[in-house]
């Protein structure tokens, strides 16, 4: 009864594995009510504690992306910024062209929708900002575009700032994710994907301390996927090109990437330089079959990296040192 429980009922509602201390949360408490709480007075001053209103609804789950996922893809500036402002654009617009409630509550945030996937700026609670132009009532509705200025802009600009400075005395969350510092205290000791199980990813999100916004069931298909990536064919003698690069796929210190440069009369043996990682500039002579064994992927130089050679899926395997 228990494992199922577990394996089923608590899937399907969606409750799903806890990473963060208490601490953590009782920040991003704290954080959220600073943030509306700066929201609220800033934003009442100049416009009035009504227009303020408007926006209470979006701009409040936007206060629970910004503090309690800081580093979350959907909370960072411009799917905050882009978001609010291009919805509030499309609501506007809707509102004003097409009569009536229901149609143009509807359009206004599949418009919005689209609008902010083309432009890479997804923030879920713009689909708020959207509808309440079109809900709002007559006080929205006689703002017209100023509505995307005050209270829109204004309070996204509010929170934004408030999610900088609360953000900022803890190092670990300070935001934009840019700004995020880490001791560097996790050392690889050369693992590779394959090393790696399930329950090595859980433990590593609760050890950094912060949310992930994927399920259980899309953790496990990450791993999967990376485990089938880095598991990928292996090369064989046969593959090792004279000219071409190669990397060991180790991460840390323990990366490099190789160039062959040549090979033995017999061909059973290859000549190697290092040409980047921390032994950058050493060269070697190696058997074929050992080489072959020791790298993991062909790889390319592309600008400022070395990208994985072999079709579409391939991916940067590191900056260039």
């Amino acid at each position: 009864m228990r494992n199922f429980i577990k394996n089923h009922f608590l899937a399907f509602i969606g409750l799903e594995a806890d990473t963060t201390s208490h601490g953590e949360k009782m920040v991003s408490t704290i954080g959220g009510f600073a943030g509306i709480l700066m929201v609220v007075l800033v934003s009442g001053y100049f416009v009035g504690p009504t227009d303020a209103a408007l926006m209470a609804a979006s701009i409040g789950a936007s206060a629970v992306l910004l503090f309690a996922m800081p580093h979350g893809t959907l909370s960072q500036p411009w799917p905050l910024v882009g978001g609010h402002v291009i919805s509030a654009l499309v609501g506007v617009t809707v509102a004003k062209f097409i009569p009536g409630i229901i149609l143009p509550a509807a359009l206004a945030v599949a418009l919005a929708i689209g609008a902010m996937h083309y432009l890479r700026c997804i923030h879920p609670p713009g689909g708020a900002t959207a509808l309440t132009a079109v809900i709002g009532g007559p006080a929205v509705h006689a703002l017209g575009y100023q509505y995307v200025l005050a209270p829109v802009l204004l309070n996204t600009g509010i929170i934004l700032c408030a999610a900088i400075v609360v953000n900022y005395f803890f190092p670990w969350r300070r935001y934009p994710a840019k700004f995020r510092r880490e001791k560097n205290k996790y050392t690889d000791a050369g693992l590779t994907a394959s090393d790696i199980s399930r329950e090595d990813l859980e433990f590593a999100l609760r050890k950094m301390n912060i949310y992930v916004d994927v399920t259980e069931q899309d953790l496990k298909k990450i791993y999967a996927l990376a485990r089938k990536h880095s598991l990928g064919p292996h090369l064989t003698p046969d593959d090792i090109r004279t000219g071409a690069f190669y990397t060991n796929g180790k991460y840390g210190d323990r990366w490099s990437i190789y160039q062959v440069i040549d090979e033995s009369s017999a061909k059973d043996q290859v000549i190697f330089k290092i040409i980047a990682g921390k032994q950058r500039g050493h060269s070697g002579i190696m058997a074929r079959e050992k080489f072959a064994q020791s790298v993991q992927h062909e790889v390319t130089r592309n600008e400022n990296s070395w990208q994985r050679t072999g079709g579409a899926e391939s991916n940067k395997d590191r900056p260039n040192s």
